[in-house]
C-alpha cells in the first residue's frame, strides 16, 4: 500500500516537472495521461460495498467462511465470550500473575468504591456491589487483558450530579436509587447497542483534546466536592462550580470546620500523595501507592475506634449492609416520567464510561502489542452494565488508576478481575462491619489522591504546541466543567469537537507549492523555506476531498491565491502568471458540487485571460 501511494506521488511530481519543462521551453503542454473511469457497478453492489466498508471494515465474519456448522457455533461462542478462546491456553504461571494483580487491585478498589459511592450520593455498599458483578461479566466477555472494572470518579460525579437534579438523594433515597438503576440500565443498553450495531466510531467524534480538558475539569470538580468530607463541613452546597464550592467552604470556616477532621484528613492525604509519588517515581514500588488507600482506611478506622473522636464531630461511615447484591430488576422504571429521565442520564453516563474504557483498553493493548476490538468491548461493557442494573449496581467502567496497577502488578488475563470480584465478595460477606468507624475524611483523601492523576497537564501543553484550535477545545471543556457544571462542560466538549470537524470540512487547507532545488519534488513553501516558486506558474495543492460543503470556498480560495500572487508580481515588476497548476493528489473524493465549482473556476480564469489579453493588445 505504501509503495503504491509513493509511486502515485512520484508520478504526479514527474507530471508537474514535465509540464513546467514544456512551459520553460515555450512548447505546448501535451496531454500525456488520461484519467480512467472506474468500472461500472450495479447500484445494489455499490451500496453493499459502502455499507460493508463503513460498518464491517475489519471483516469480522472472515473466520466463518467455508466452516462447518459446528465450527461456526464454536467460533461464534468464542467471539461472544473470548474467555473460551484464551482459556484453552491458560496456565498456572499465568494464574500466579493474575492472582497477585487481582489481590493488589482489590486492596485499591475497596476503599475507592466506598468513596465513589458517596460521590454518586449512594450508600457505600453500592460501590462494592459494582466491583463484584460487573467485573465477573467483563472477564467472560471483554477482550482486554489489562483493564480493571469498577466504579470510577468521573462517572460517579456525573451520575450524582444529574440524578440529584431530578430527585433529592437525602429525602427521597428510595426513588433516587431506583432512578440510578434505571440510568445504569439505559447506559448498558446504549453501550450494547453501539457495539451490536457497530457504531463505535461515534465515540471518536469526541476529540482527544476535549477529553483531556473535560477529565481535568472533572478531576478538579471532584476534588473540590471532597472538601466537605476533608474539612468536616455538614452544610455544603449541592452545586459543583468552583465559585459556589469556595463560597460554601469559606462561609463555614468559623463554625463549620471540624479541626480534628481537618488534621486527620490532611495527614492521610499527605501520606497518600507521598505513596503516589513513590510509586510513580520508582515503577518497582508501584505496590506502595496501590496498598496505601487500604492502609489509610485500616489505620484511620483503628484511630477513631480507639480515641472515639467521632463523638467530637468527626463523621464516620457507620453501617454498611452485609451480603451480596440484592436483585433490583423490579426497581427499574419502565414506565412513567422517570423513564425519560433515566434514559437521558444513562446515555450520558454510558457514553462517558465507554470513552474512558476504550481509551484505557487501547492504551494497554498497544503497550502489550495485542488487538482490542472496540465493538466487542462496547458489547461487553453494555451487557456488564445491563446485568449490573439488575443486581443493584450503578454504572461501572474501566478505571485508569486500577488498570495501571493491574498492568504493573503483572496481570496476564481478565482473571485478575475475577480474583478482585472474589475479594470484594468476601468483603461484603465478612468485613463490612469493620468499616463502621472509618472516617469520611479518609474517603475524601483517597478520592482526591486518585483523581489528581486525571489532570494531564503534559498532554495540555503538548496540545498547545501542536494545535492551538485543539487547545481552545481543551480549555473550553475544562472551564465549562470547573466554572459551570459537568453537563455544560460536556456540552462544550462535544460542541467544540463537532465545530472543529465542520471547520476542517468546510474550510480545508490549501498550500502554495514550490520546487525544492536540484530535484523534481514540489512541497509547501511554508514548510520548506528552500522551495522556490516557478516563474510564470502558480502551483497549488488542495488538502481535502471536495464536497458541496467546501467546493465554493476552494474555488474562491484558489482565485484569491491567484489574485494575491498576481498583485505581488505586479508590485515587483515580474512576469505575470501564465499557468495555474492545481495538485489534487490529496483529493480522495469529489461530488457534483465540486465538479461544478472547478468548471466555474475554469470559466472565471478563461474570462480573466480574455480580458487581460484585450487590455494588453
Amino acid at each position: 500500500m505504501g509503495h503504491s501511494v509513493r509511486d502515485k506521488q512520484e508520478a504526479e511530481e514527474h507530471d508537474i516537472s514535465r509540464a513546467i519543462s514544456f512551459h520553460q521551453n515555450g512548447d505546448e503542454i501535451p496531454s500525456v495521461y488520461k484519467v480512467g473511469l472506474p468500472p461500472k457497478r450495479k447500484l445494489m453492489s455499490e451500496f453493499t460495498s459502502t455499507v460493508k466498508e463503513t460498518f464491517f471494515a475489519d471483516n469480522p465474519f472472515r473466520h466463518f467462511k467455508d466452516q462447518s456448522k459446528s465450527k461456526k457455533l464454536i467460533l461464534g461462542s468464542q467471539a461472544l465470550f473470548p474467555i473460551l478462546e484464551w482459556g484453552r491456553y491458560y496456565s498456572l504461571s499465568k494464574f500466579k500473575g493474575d492472582l497477585i494483580a487481582g489481590l493488589t487491585i482489590a486492596s485499591l478498589c475497596i476503599p475507592q468504591d466506598i468513596g465513589y459511592a458517596k460521590l454518586a450520593n449512594l450508600d457505600p455498599q453500592y460501590g462494592l456491589y459494582s466491583s463484584f458483578v460487573p467485573p465477573l461479566v467483563y472477564a467472560f466477555m471483554g477482550s482486554s487483558r489489562d483493564i480493571a472494572i469498577g466504579p470510577v470518579a468521573v462517572v460517579s460525579l456525573i451520575l450524582g450530579t444529574l440524578l440529584q437534579n431530578e430527585v433529592d438523594p437525602v429525602h427521597n433515597a428510595a426513588e433516587y436509587r431506583r432512578l440510578a438503576f434505571t440510568a445504569t440500565f439505559f447506559a448498558g443498553v446504549t453501550q450494547a447497542a453501539l457495539g451490536f450495531l457497530r457504531l463505535g466510531f461515534l465515540i471518536d467524534f469526541l476529540s482527544h483534546a476535549a477529553i483531556v480538558g473535560f477529565m481535568g475539569g472533572a478531576a478538579i470538580t471532584i476534588a473540590l466536592q471532597q472538601l466537605k468530607g476533608l474539612l468536616g463541613v455538614i452544610k455544603f452546597t449541592k452545586k459543583t462550580d468552583i465559585i459556589s464550592v469556595m463560597h460554601s467552604v469559606w462561609g463555614n470556616v468559623h463554625h463549620g470546620w471540624n479541626w480534628q477532621t481537618v488534621v486527620l484528613g490532611s495527614v492521610f492525604l499527605a501520606f497518600l500523595l507521598l505513596a503516589r509519588y513513590i510509586g510513580k517515581k520508582k515503577k518497582s514500588l508501584f505496590w506502595v501507592s496501590a496498598i496505601a488507600p487500604l492502609i489509610s482506611v485500616i489505620l484511620s478506622t483503628l484511630f477513631v475506634y480507639l480515641t472515639r473522636v467521632d463523638k467530637d464531630g468527626v463523621q464516620i461511615v457507620k453501617k454498611i449492609r452485609r451480603g451480596i447484591n440484592p436483585p433490583s430488576a423490579h426497581k427499574i422504571y419502565f414506565s412513567g416520567p422517570n423513564v425519560a429521565k433515566g434514559f437521558k442520564i444513562g446515555v450520558i453516563a454510558g457514553m462517558i464510561g465507554l470513552t474512558e474504557a476504550i481509551a484505557i483498553g487501547r492504551t494497554f493493548a498497544s503497550m502489550k502489542d495485542y488487538h482490542l476490538d472496540g465493538n466487542k468491548e462496547m458489547l461487553a461493557l453494555g451487557v456488564m452494565n445491563l446485568t449490573g442494573s439488575l443486581t443493584s449496581c450503578y454504572v461501572a467502567t474501566g478505571s485508569f488508576s486500577r488498570s495501571a496497577v493491574n498492568y504493573m502488578a503483572g496481570c496476564q488475563t481478565a482473571v485478575s478481575n475475577i480474583v478482585m470480584s472474589i475479594v470484594v465478595l468476601l468483603t461484603l460477606e465478612v468485613i463490612t462491619p469493620l468499616f463502621y468507624y472509618t472516617p469520611n475524611a479518609i474517603l475524601a483523601a483517597i478520592i482526591i489522591s486518585a483523581v489528581l492523576g486525571l489532570i494531564d497537564y503534559e498532554a495540555a501543553l503538548l496540545i498547545w504546541k501542536i494545535d492551538k484550535l485543539d487547545f481552545v477545545a481543551c480549555m473550553g471543556a475544562f472551564i465549562g466543567v470547573v466554572f459551570s457544571s459537568v453537563e455544560i462542560g460536556l456540552l462544550i466538549a462535544i460542541s467544540l469537537s463537532f465545530a472543529k470537524i465542520l471547520l476542517h470540512v468546510t474550510r480545508p487547507h490549501t498550500a502554495l507549492l514550490g520546487n525544492i532545488p536540484r530535484t523534481s519534488i514540489y512541497r509547501n513553501i511554508e514548510q520548506y523555506p528552500e522551495a522556490t516558486k516557478v516563474p510564470g506558474m502558480l502551483i497549488l495543492r488542495v488538502d481535502s476531498a471536495i464536497y458541496f460543503s467546501n467546493s465554493n470556498y476552494i474555488r474562491e480560495r484558489i482565485l484569491r491565491w491567484l489574485s494575491d500572487e498576481t498583485q505581488e508580481l505586479d508590485r515587483k515588476g515580474l512576469p505575470r502568471i501564465q499557468f495555474l497548476v492545481v495538485d489534487m493528489s490529496p483529493v480522495i473524493n469529489i461530488d457534483t458540487s465540486g465538479i461544478h465549482a472547478l468548471e466555474e473556476l475554469h470559466s472565471s480564469l478563461t474570462v480573466k485571460k480574455t480580458v487581460y489579453a484585450a487590455r494588453t493588445s
